[in-house]
């Protein structure tokens, strides 16, 4: 909290905006790094100013007219596994239908997502990588997510067991090459052969090694969430890994004890399908700060029941409940915010807790720097909700999308 000088707002590269637009915005401010029951945050183009208390701001500020109070201010939300939704897919080659899977994202307070593109045929991968890379330029998406192709085949989930092949260097630089740095996550199960060579390649380009879709024991999967092992981020805890027992404790184990150690950060779909309550309150629990609400969402987010696709495959969605042909679940139909909500009412998270579950937590988890709280020189991102996070606006960049 703190005063910023009339006249000498900055952006993020250190350039003045004194022609920006300034406005504020007032509310009860939610965030990892505030918890504030009446504050303002002030907002100038496409960055934020200054956060303070409302006493704070109307110390600056003796004569303006008071800001309206909004309700509860939250930074904008940050999807770090997301394949689409609204009928549209982020494994594409067509930039229209990914911008706009994008754009129902951001207008239901995910302000930030990471595209991810599901195992296929290696030139179909590498094509979409390269599409997504240009919304990644032009800031549509927070980045690039490969989850595959280089998976257990008996942990595959929706993941199209054909196209499945053990780490691969050279599919793995064309993927980096196509992303044009945008390439963010790559999921990958460390026991299959050549892990440790791709795993190196990968984090050598900065791209965060999640470990995912495995049939790995205990040891080996810890060992691979230490720092020497490379992994970082383990995707979608409990889906697509053996069930976690008292006699075979496996990756669920072994990924909890490395993020109560601060060694990893767990992916959790809250969308209370996936998993359920119980289970969701363990991980928070256990690993407290190391939770990274996602959506898992697909095409069908946001659609009624019917008939959809998932990379090569087919999805038939009954009751909000998307699966493959095989009865894998298929994805997620859930918006994050629905997630943060089932976190805080059914699991019994503190609400701190799980906004900064989906918001600053998979921020620092993808190397996203500009998003994630509420802080000076962060993008003016932010969520607008009731007492009962309920959605009411949505700003992006400083603009208002609802």
């Amino acid at each position: 909290m703190g005063k910023t000088p009339p006249g000498n707002l900055e952006n993020h590269g250190g350039q003045r905006m004194t022609s920006a637009r300034v406005f504020d915005v007032r509310g009860r401010l939610v965030s990892a790094e505030h918890l504030v029951d009446d504050g303002v945050v002030s907002i100038a183009g496409s960055r934020i100013a200054a956060v303070r208390t409302f006493a704070e701001w109307r110390a600056d500020h003796p004569e303006a007219p008071e800001p309206v109070f909004q309700g509860t201010v939250l930074p904008g939300l940050v999807d770090i596994h997301n394949h689409g939704g609204f009928g549209h897919r982020f494994d594409t080659v067509d930039a229209g239908e990914a911008r706009a899977a994008a754009a129902f994202h951001h207008a239901r307070g995910s302000t930030t997502v990471v595209a991810s593109v599901v195992t296929g045929a290696p030139a179909d991968m590498v094509a979409q990588t390269a599409v997504l890379r240009g919304l990644a330029d032009d800031g549509v998406i927070g980045g690039i997510h490969a989850e595959g192709p280089f998976l257990a085949v008996a942990r595959c989930g929706a993941q199209d067991p054909r196209f499945l092949r053990d780490p691969d260097p050279r599919l793995t630089e064309q993927l980096i090459a196509a992303g044009g740095g945008h390439l963010r996550v790559m999921t990958i199960a460390p026991e299959l052969p050549g892990y440790p060579q791709v795993a190196e390649l990968l984090s050598e380009h900065g791209v965060v090694v999640a470990l995912g879709h495995t049939d790995s024991d205990f040891r080996a999967f810890r060992e691979a969430l230490r720092p020497s092992g490379f992994g970082s981020l383990v995707t979608h805890l409990a889906n697509g890994m053996p069930t976690l027992h008292h006699r075979s404790a496996g990756p669920v184990a072994a990924a909890l004890v490395a993020a109560a150690a601060g060694d990893a950060v767990v992916e959790l779909i809250g969308d209370a399908v996936h998993v359920d309550a119980g289970f969701a309150a363990m991980a928070f629990a256990a690993a407290p700060g190391s939770v990274a609400l996602v959506t898992d969402a697909m095409q069908a987010a946001g659609m009624p029941d019917g008939e959809y696709r998932l990379g090569p495959q087919s999805v038939r969605v009954v009751d909000g409940v998307a699966r493959v042909p095989s009865g894998s679940i298929a994805g997620g139909t859930a918006t994050l915010l629905r997630c943060v909500s089932w976190a805080v009412t059914e699991c019994g998270v503190p609400l701190r807790a799980a906004v900064a579950a989906a918001t600053a937590v998979p921020a620092a988890a993808a190397g996203l720097t500009d998003v994630g709280d509420l802080r000076t020189n962060q993008f003016a991102d932010l969520v607008i909700a009731d007492d009962n996070l309920h959605l009411r606006r949505v700003l992006r960049r400083g603009q208002w999308l609802s």
